[in-house]
């Protein structure tokens, strides 16, 4: 059953793509200027939670939408990010700027070793897998007291400082942070998609045999994907941490790795606007549904279903089948010919 016209998604994408340029500057003056508008400490707090999250599911994208293999250990990558930057700032004074790429470099490392013995697993094995090395990651955070403090968990985690200034709620340092941050992932992960890199990935979640007969090196680039969705993950845990202050293992449950997938279903795998919609949408859900706090995860439960029936693609998971983008003197002959329509791309 369909209620909207069978083509309006595309051709509301082909007119984003037309204006791609004007969408863009709004969006970015219009988050430059957001802490201006007079907002108050719990606003501010959802719209760096967003921040972290958009960065968790793009990091989970390059795994799942590109190269089609379901993690979810993102939840272990991000907690290992946080422990890594709080340990290393509280034990051995180091600053925030360097324990964080330190943090995130760890975190590879693990994704590194993970994506190792997973490489013949497929389907709903890989996503146990992963699963279970999630809950490891816990396990060792809940029960290694002499470096974690075990389930009492770490406290008065030191803000980032920055020539001498402190980053805060106060002064909306630590907002322009993660807009920064969420920023640069974003760039990255535009040149991963758009280089070769990306397009190995793309062949293998298409193809894996095909994309093998064609010279591609399914497992450099299977683990590949792993190391950089963790490197990905520990940047978000390692701004994470000091934003909250504390962290304990059940900062970190098997509920983050799943959000985290359901952002990214919701949004659509394998699109970068997916991800921020979803992550967007699934933050704000809760807060704004408080004064139907027992029935709200149902509702949530239900637009979940509700989507996977009517958009299994995901809400912004509106692009054509076409695998490459066309240049503007190939589309325009494709298009007067009758061949490509002017929505696709």
């Amino acid at each position: 059953m369909n209620f909207l016209p069978k083509d309006l998604f595309y051709r509301i994408e082909w007119f984003c793509s037309k204006h791609r340029v004007y969408f863009l500057t709004a969006l970015i003056v219009f988050l430059a200027l957001f802490p201006l508008f007079g907002f108050n400490r719990y606003i501010m707090r959802i719209a760096i939670v967003i921040g972290i999250y958009s960065m968790l599911t793009l990091a989970l994208n390059l795994v799942a939408g590109y190269t089609g293999q379901l993690s979810m250990g993102n939840g272990g990558f991000y907690a290992i990010g946080a422990y890594t930057s709080t340990l290393l700032m509280i034990h051995t004074g180091m600053s925030f700027w360097v324990s964080l790429p330190a943090a995130a470099a760890l975190a590879g490392i693990s994704g590194f070793l993970l994506g190792l013995p997973t490489l013949r697993l497929k389907g709903s094995y890989l996503t146990i897998v992963t699963l279970g090395f999630g809950e490891i990651i816990r396990m060792i955070l809940m029960n290694w007291d002499p470096v974690t403090n075990g389930t009492m968990g770490i406290r008065n985690i030191p803000l980032p400082v920055l020539f001498g200034v402190k980053l805060s709620f106060a002064n909306h340092g630590l907002y322009y942070l993660v807009l920064v941050l969420a920023a640069l992932v974003s760039l990255f992960c535009v040149f991963i998609i758009n280089s070769k890199i990306g397009r190995a990935f793309t062949a293998i979640r298409e193809d894996e045999i095909a994309a093998q007969m064609m010279g591609v090196k399914v497992v450099n680039y299977k683990v590949l994907a792993f190391v950089l969705s963790a490197f990905i993950s520990g940047i978000a845990g390692a701004f994470y941490a000091p934003m909250v202050g504390y962290i304990d293992p059940n900062s970190f449950t098997f509920d983050v790795s799943s959000q985290i997938i359901s952002m990214a279903i919701l949004g659509g795998l394998g699109t970068m606007r997916g991800m921020y919609f979803g992550a967007a949408v699934l933050i704000i859900f809760p807060e704004v549904s408080r004064f139907m706090m027992d029935y709200r995860f149902v509702l949530y439960g239900i637009i979940l279903v509700l989507m996977m029936r009517f958009r299994p693609q995901g809400l912004l998971g509106w692009n054509s089948r076409l695998p490459y983008r066309f240049t503007k003197d190939v589309r325009k002959s494709l298009e007067a010919e009758g061949i490509l329509s002017p929505a696709a791309r």
